[in-house]
């Protein structure tokens, strides 16, 4: 059995998502013995076809060739993790969602009949189903870390509340969310798909936090 395939892909963005996963240095040469980056053009011009195990992808849907780019992508992925502002909440290029794009392209662009363009910028989930959302301006490096590594230990976890450094799935533990705030619309269809009955998803949810669990149930 190989190695889990990881891919990034760039949309609508500066990069600078991409050149935090860059700045990791030594963690990517820990991280380059337990995967194989089959996709990441800001890093290699080799590139492997899909599917890929990992999918990060940075940057917004602009363009009408994006909106199609993200569908390929997303076919092509088993887990698809947004990474930064624009991935997850269209970005600064979503100034254009509040004024009149045409009026925009004529000012700045000599030959704006040449742009092809939408109207709006938006995130990778208006278009697609995404696992994660990693925000930031640019992303944090730990908690991008972080995130590689929960799927590298198992399943991505309930996505819980941050801060503990994931140090259940560093060490191939299952996150029972002892910080709270569980995004249980996410989760418990995966609790079910693994195998857990109505009655063990309860008994899991209450392990630590019954109180806010219950709260979270009842919105």
């Amino acid at each position: 059995m190989g190695l889990p395939t990881l891919a990034v892909f760039k949309l609508a963005s500066c990069d600078g998502c991409q050149l935090t996963l860059l700045d990791c240095e030594d963690e990517l040469l820990g991280l380059a013995g337990q995967v194989e980056i089959a996709h990441f053009l800001e890093a290699s011009s080799a590139v492997r076809p899909g599917p890929y195990d990992l999918t990060l992808v940075e940057g917004s849907v602009t363009t009408p060739a994006d909106a199609e780019r993200i569908h390929a992508i997303r076919a092509a992925s088993r887990h698809l993790v947004t990474i930064g502002a624009c991935a997850t909440a269209g970005g600064i290029q979503a100034l254009r969602n509040f004024a009149d794009v045409d009026e925009f392209t004529r000012t700045v662009y000599a030959r704006p009949d040449y742009i092809d363009t939408l109207a709006t910028s938006t995130p990778a989930s208006a278009h697609v189903d995404v696992d994660f959302e990693l925000r930031g301006c640019p992303i944090d490096r730990r908690q991008l870390l972080e995130v590689i590594t929960a799927y590298l230990a198992g399943p991505l976890g309930p996505v819980t509340h941050a801060g503990c450094g994931a140090i259940c799935p560093a060490y191939g533990r299952g996150c029972f969310g002892p910080s709270g705030s569980v995004n249980l619309p996410a989760l418990i269809p995966v609790l079910h798909r693994d195998g857990m009955d109505d009655r063990d998803t309860e008994r899991f949810l209450h392990t630590f936090n019954t109180a806010a669990f219950e709260e979270e149930l009842r919105r």
